[in-house]
């Protein structure tokens, strides 16, 4: 029952008239894309809002602070038409056209909406919405924290009352994403409004399947923490009292809170769905809930519209939509010339930098202290981990958005000792532990990097960075696929290798998978001096980073070096050759360029056979320096952990046969672990991995060759 002081409050929160022509222009949008734009195959995977639109309007028109922020999904438009999108924008993404949500990279129902204006937030954000089902969840909550962050440590009084929205289905609380995200949100108690839209349905599959008893949102009534608001959200009045009930809450900063209303899906999972799974008189049930009559009658009854205005409402929307569709068809298709671009940040002509919209230091004008690339070393000798360490905090020390969490990373310093001391020196809301839930610690990172921090989240080990496989893929293409209006840089540092045991779990290598996800930089030093001017280049990027730590490295005499200095960086894409020699190039990176260096000495102590090479970069690589290399020596070895098959040695091995082809003396030759995990017996372990003296025979039958 709804008290009528809450109603009235409710009637009065809204632009009625507002809320109507949002609604049919939502209606006219399906109706022409289903009857017209389809089946003339000028618009593809088309999802009607229809049932799910009225109560979207009424949430997105209160999302009316400048830096609450939101997650859509496929089924969102509505709510981003009631944020402020542009018509035209709105039907030039379906339709492919230049400019839309991603200039025709992306799906037309996957939109974003950076609403800014000459650099400065004009009012909510709508993330870019991603194609898997519960991705959107985690990066709110980054988001949320990124407000309590701004506000109470950056002081900015501006967040004050800000929240972060994320939007999902009935069926979306089954992924890993929802619940990564809300023990994330209720653990901290932050701003976050999870706004569930129960059609009863995923595709085909029933609640039912979903959860037991069908309702999750039952099932959730004990979740500490948690308020919880339910509702129909066909009902004008009773949707607009939930709403305006939740986002107070979450306002109001007592925390987190779960709004479930009840709608209706008025058609299939998309426009080729059917729905033959359904009964008949389900599907005339749902029909008879539609929440557009409902709230026309609501509108007249209450003196909110006449008969003729709804009818100017309705013929105003249509037009409107009409124009816009008009417009968006007249508009050119996209550059085919153009679709490199902005994979990652870019400069133009004149070398100033072409800074995304929304996201990252950038585009705040940040400004970093100096920097060089040449080494002053000083003091003892430090081993990796110390380095990684003290250029933590040196850049922590001068950027306070800087943030590092991960699993173990807060008191405990790390599993490796990486973080040890910084919790305790700059306190919690800078240096915290998770849960363990890698696709939190990736989607936490993304709704933080959005809002202008610098996230450094750690992966405690390779292998378990496979869990946040798909927030490390859109993270990646966020900046190609929304044509750099949205951007999040940020560094995942990720232990992995071999160590003094190897095993399947603590040892992958497989640092290819990253090389080949669009979007991302990879490093891997070899030596404390590089992973100091790597980590400081990579912490002062506009593209997000894998900083790989080898951690048969973290403590390994060879690896040590002094600290080359707070101003110390390496560029990305830059090899160091570690020896110049004049019959043999040999490449590595990580821990094999110890061996190599070492199989080098052995066999050629003059120094003047072998030339050595740490690529240090994986992605980009120093395609030049090794092309300019061999070309000298016109013989190649690669040598590296990683598995033969599909490894980064082989994308080497192909530029070479590709681009010096002519130059070669001798075959390409690979030396690599077989195709197999890493082992835990030591028997094994050394069998497995290249060792110097497996370097050292394969060097002597290229040389004699």
């Amino acid at each position: 029952m709804i008290d009528t002081a809450d109603s009235a409050k409710a009637i009065q929160a809204f632009d009625w008239p507002h809320i109507a022509h949002i609604v049919l222009a939502s209606r006219a949008i399906d109706t022409i894309e289903e009857q017209e734009l389809v089946p003339q195959k000028l618009v593809f995977n088309q999802f009607s809002a229809r049932g799910h639109d009225l109560a979207q309007v009424l949430l997105g028109s209160l999302l009316n602070h400048q830096h609450d922020g939101a997650t859509g999904y496929y089924r969102s438009r509505p709510f981003v038409l009631s944020l402020g999108l542009d018509f035209v924008e709105a039907v030039a993404g379906p339709l492919a056209r230049s400019g839309g949500y991603s200039d025709g990279r992306d799906i037309g129902v996957v939109c974003n909406y950076p609403n800014m204006r000459n650099g400065e937030s004009t009012g909510t954000t709508l993330f870019p919405m991603c194609g898997g089902v519960g991705s959107q969840f985690s990066p709110i909550s980054g988001w949320a924290q990124s407000i309590v962050y701004h506000r109470d440590e950056l002081n900015d009084g501006r967040y004050e009352g800000a929240i972060g929205v994320s939007m999902g289905g009935d069926s979306s609380m089954s992924t890993s994403g929802f619940w990564a995200a809300l023990n994330i949100s209720t653990t901290n108690n932050l701003p976050h409004l999870f706004y569930i839209e129960d059609n009863g349905y995923g595709i085909s599959v029933p609640q039912e399947v979903q959860t037991p008893g069908g309702d999750q949102v039952a099932n959730l009534a004990a979740y500490k923490q948690l308020h919880i608001v339910d509702g129909d959200g066909t009902d004008p009045l009773e949707a607009a009292c939930k709403i305006k009930e939740a986002v107070d809450y979450v306002r109001s900063g007592k925390g987190c809170c779960l709004l479930r209303l009840k709608v209706p899906r008025l058609c299939g999972h998309t426009f080729q769905d059917t729905q033959t799974y359904k009964p008949a008189e389900m599907i005339e049930a749902e029909q008879a809930k539609d929440p557009l009559p409902k709230l026309k009658q609501f509108m007249l009854d209450n003196g909110l519209v006449s008969e003729t205005h709804w009818s100017q409402i309705e013929e105003r929307a249509e037009a409107k939509v009409r124009h816009a569709i008009d417009e968006a068809m007249h508009r050119p298709q996209p550059d085919p010339a153009a679709i490199t671009r902005f994979v990652y940040s870019e400069e133009d002509a004149a070398g100033q930098p072409i800074v995304q919209t929304r996201g990252g230091l950038a585009t705040q004008d940040h400004q970093f202290p100096a920097s060089t690339s040449d080494a002053k070393p000083e003091g003892r000798r430090l081993n990796m981990l110390a380095a990684i360490r003290q250029t933590l905090d040196v850049e922590m020390q001068s950027n306070p958005k800087v943030l590092v969490f991960g699993e173990d990373v807060g008191p405990k310093g790390g599993v490796h000792g990486a973080t040890l001391g910084l919790h305790q020196k700059y306190g919690q809301q800078r240096v915290f532990d998770t849960s363990l839930s890698e696709e939190g610690i990736i989607g936490r990172s993304v709704g933080m990097a959005l809002s202008g921090l610098m996230p450094v989240p750690e992966i405690q080990f390779r292998k378990y960075a496979e869990p946040a496989a798909e927030q490390l893929t859109d993270t990646g293409i966020m900046r190609w696929r929304t044509a750099n209006k949205f951007a999040a840089p940020m560094v995942v540092r990720v232990p992995g290798g071999f160590a003094r045991r190897g095993d399947p779990w603590h040892s992958m290598s497989d640092e290819v998978e990253w090389a080949h996800k669009v979007g991302w930089q990879l490093v891997m030093p070899s030596n404390a001096e590089d992973a100091v001017g790597l980590l400081r280049s990579a912490l002062r990027s506009n593209n997000p980073t894998i900083f790989f730590e080898h951690r048969a490295l973290i403590d390994n005499s060879w690896a040590r070096r002094p600290y080359p200095g707070d101003d110390f960086v390496v560029p990305f894409g830059k090899a160091k050759t570690l020896r110049e020699g004049s019959r043999l190039t040999v490449i590595s990176w990580g821990a094999m360029v110890e061996r190599c260096e070492q199989a080098a000495e052995k066999l050629n102590p003059e120094k003047d056979a072998i030339e050595v090479i740490d690529l240090r970069s994986i992605q980009p690589w120093d395609k030049e320096a090794v092309l300019a290399s061999v070309r000298k020596t016109a013989r190649c070895l690669i040598v590296h952990e990683d598995n033969k098959t599909a490894g980064f040695g082989a994308e080497i091995a192909a530029t070479l046969s590709d681009e010096c082809f002519f130059d070669l003396d001798a075959p390409l030759r690979r030396l690599t672990m077989p195709d197999i995990p890493s082992p835990h017996n030591i028997h094994l372990l050394e069998a497995a991995v290249p060792a110097v003296e497996d370097i050292v025979r394969e060097m002597t039958d290229l040389l004699e060759l």
